[in-house]
């Protein structure tokens, strides 16, 4: 599995920037409004992020020969997990920066103070959880072999010329 690239996930949360925030517009022209983020989904993010993080750093630690035994099924789905939270938290941070988009014209009422507060907390969550989720993805890396650790019957990578 390949790492995520920072700019992949640039590029998804500009694009679900721009489909939300037609989506936000499409919904207030025909005279509704979306309701406000909830606090608690700031506190979700971050609680998911340090599940996250949590599980990578027992990966980490399996790694560098700290913690006795860890199931190779457990590393991989930790980092899937991984790869998971960062293209989530890529379309949340682009979803929510569209909310606040929408509000910045109407600063000045209360209510829509208020949303773009809640959105704007909720993007830094977002990004909080895609970070977290870049990290862990590091912490998951295995180093590379050395050639007399190798499995009995793999190729040598090395050409045979250059070997002598």
């Amino acid at each position: 599995m390949q790492r995520t690239r920072v700019r992949t996930l640039v590029l998804i949360a500009v694009l679900a920037t721009g489909l939300g925030w037609l989506v936000v517009r499409l919904v207030g022209s025909r005279g509704h409004t979306l309701p406000q983020v909830p606090w608690a989904m700031v506190a979700v993010l971050v609680l998911i992020a340090a599940v996250v993080l949590g599980m990578g750093w027992s990966v980490r630690q399996y790694l560098r020969g700290k913690h006795p035994s860890l199931d190779p099924l457990r590393a991989a789905r930790t980092a899937v997990l991984a790869k998971a939270s960062c293209y989530t938290g890529a379309l949340l941070a682009g979803w929510y920066v569209a909310q606040v988009l929408d509000v910045l014209g109407d600063l000045g009422i209360e209510a829509q103070a208020s949303r773009a507060a809640s959105a704007g907390l909720a993007v830094l969550g977002s990004v909080v959880l895609l970070v977290v989720g870049l990290v862990v993805e590091w912490f998951c890396r295995i180093p590379p072999q050395d050639p007399e650790e190798r499995a009995p019957g793999a190729t040598d990578p090395t050409p045979p010329a250059a070997a002598t």
